[in-house]
């Protein structure tokens, strides 16, 4: 008699958005996977993110867009005003054109609730594959084999770095240089509406820019949230030591860094229930993915700043990249067909990957203008180019927001 064949298995490091959309993607394919998240349990930690029409493919071929479309909101229109004046430079209607220019909805939505989501269709589709308090020390990504915290050890034939930032995977087995601090900081919000009344924002994506830093704001949920983050250029004493979001700032210090600015967003500032503060930092784009049978996937492999909102939708895309890349693995062969399924992978997400990266730096600086002529040319620009040619400023998000992953990713045939 034969032996029944064994089917691949992945174990990967970290339950974020990546790691989890990892897992789905390649159980979906027939993959064992275990996912191994160090904290304990999952928390309301971080606020809104925005899910662009790229994204959304993903999340659709995964199974899972309807409970999204459930928990998230659908803005009306993306759109950037002046912070000290509130006039309108452009804005471009998404709530009814996204699913007919870009074939998906444009979506916010709080990012524990996609993380739920995502977990649980996860558990649905392989229960047992989500371990929580597992924190992975090493990596031997010769053999495929990780080891925990608690000295327990488990192998499989694929390890995806799906940690985070601060990527211990890629620490040990790539490059653990120190990021790079931007310069710059964030602030985060997330307001309910009955702390708003009849202050309540419109229902827009809104980037608020001024001279050395900018605002967002936009609803999150049907539930009647409101997210607000903003984004400062200045130094902070020991920047290391606001990493993480959940450190608190000061209400006093987040109006300093807004003054004079439209009351549409100091509002929000003033009525938070809490507000986190962190430094921002990057990297550059990484030259090396793959190591052995371990791979890096989202901020692991690629950080990009919040000024281009593609963070999450970056890392949907490397899961579902990976996962069609590798498909051809049946886990009885030898490592020819996944390494070469490895390599594809990064080589066909690396251009596009550094691409983002170099724009959201990009709108970084350009949101930031100081004041005079530079400021006027850049915001002129805008304005006319919006207002005369609505079709062009529409063009410049297809490149990004028209992308369809699921279509594109190669799938690797069986060596």
């Amino acid at each position: 008699m034969h032996s029944p064949k064994q089917s691949p298995s992945a174990l990967i490091v970290g339950a974020g958005i990546t790691g989890l959309a990892t897992a789905l993607s390649l159980s979906r394919r027939g993959w064992s996977v275990k996912v191994f998240e160090r904290t304990p349990a999952f928390e309301a930690v971080g606020a809104g993110i925005q899910l662009a029409p790229n994204g959304m493919k993903v999340l659709r071929a995964l199974g899972v867009e309807g409970e999204i479309l459930n928990r998230g909101f659908l803005p009306e229109a993306l759109e950037m005003r002046l912070g000290k004046t509130g006039r309108r430079v452009f804005s471009i209607p998404v709530r009814h054109v996204a699913p007919y220019r870009w074939r998906a909805p444009y979506v916010h939505i709080h990012r524990a609730d996609l993380v739920a989501v995502l977990a649980d269709a996860l558990l649905a589709a392989a229960p047992g594959a989500l371990r929580l308090g597992a924190s992975v020390q090493t990596v031997d990504e010769a053999k495929g084999v990780i080891r925990l915290s608690d000295g327990s050890e488990e192998a499989g034939d694929l390890v995806v770095a799906a940690d985070g930032f601060r990527s211990g995977v890629r620490a040990q087995l790539f490059d653990d240089s120190p990021p790079r601090d931007t310069g710059m900081i964030a602030w985060r919000a997330v307001v309910p509406a009955q702390r708003l009344g009849s202050d309540i924002p419109p229902e827009t994506a809104c980037v608020w820019a001024g001279p050395g830093r900018h605002a967002v704001t936009y609803h999150l949920s049907k539930a009647g949230l409101v997210n607000f983050v903003g984004i400062v250029e200045r130094q902070l004493d020991q920047p290391e030591q606001y990493e993480r979001w959940d450190v608190e700032g000061t209400r006093h210090e987040a109006l300093a860094d807004f003054a004079g600015w439209d009351p549409e967003v100091t509002t929000l500032i003033e009525r938070a229930e809490g507000l986190g503060r962190w430094t921002l930092f990057d990297r550059p784009p990484s030259p090396a993915w793959v190591s052995g049978c371990a791979v890096l996937a989202g901020d692991a492999a690629h950080p990009m700043l919040p000024t281009l909102a593609q963070g999450g939708c970056q890392g949907l895309e490397d899961a579902w990249a990976l996962a069609a890349c590798v498909c051809a693995y049946d886990g009885s062969r030898d490592a020819a067909a996944l390494s070469a399924g490895l390599q594809a992978y990064a080589a066909f997400r690396q251009p596009r990957t550094a691409e983002i990266q170099r724009r959201a730096m990009r709108n970084a600086r350009d949101f930031h203008h100081r004041p005079g002529a530079e400021a006027l040319r850049a915001y002129s620009t805008l304005w006319l180019g919006a207002r005369l040619l609505p079709w062009a400023a529409r063009a410049q998000l297809d490149r990004i927001y028209g992308y369809d992953i699921t279509a594109e990713a190669p799938s690797v045939p069986a060596t």
